[in-house]
């Protein structure tokens, strides 16, 4: 999705209207209404603020921007992996690691949870592993999608 798409949902938004949105922000309300249409050489749009935070976070190349903006919105920011789409990459060996990493979790938890209390360093160690585990399945779906797994499958129906 675009960016001006995502602001032109945004503003459809029952909660908020492009007036409001430009009385706080301290611009116009034609300002706000170019933002939700494409930045074209014909004039119409506007480099709006999500493209201005892309090539910031482009240029700083400092992902803590966006984990700023996360936490901030009441998230927090997995970085995608390179996909692991390839030779050799099969699909049984793949989910046998998210299971097995899965159980890392499970471990990190209940090693954590055994006196009843979570510390600051266990919950962060819960984190990491977390992440890691969060990360791999991306990975693992982007593969998917990529359709890797398909050709194994193939392979396997001819076994």
């Amino acid at each position: 999705m675009e960016s001006h798409e995502v602001l032109k949902e945004a503003f459809e938004s029952p909660t908020t209207s492009p007036k409001e949105i430009a009385a706080e922000m301290g611009v116009s309300l034609s300002l706000v209404y170019k933002w939700a249409q494409p930045n074209t050489q014909s004039g119409s749009g506007s480099k709006n603020p999500l493209d201005r935070v892309e090539q910031l976070v482009e240029l700083t190349k400092h992902p803590g921007i966006v984990e700023w903006l996360c936490q901030r919105a009441g998230g927090y920011y997995v970085k995608n992996p390179q996909s692991a789409a390839g030779e050799g990459y099969e699909v049984v060996p793949a989910t046998h690691e998210i299971v097995a990493q899965f159980a890392g979790l499970l471990n990190v938890v209940a090693q954590a949870a055994m006196d009843n209390t979570i510390t600051p360093d266990e919950s962060a160690d819960i984190r990491v592993v977390w992440d890691k585990l969060k990360a791999y399945i991306e990975g693992f779906v982007r593969c998917c999608e990529e359709g890797d797994f398909e050709q194994i499958q193939k392979d396997l129906d001819v076994r």
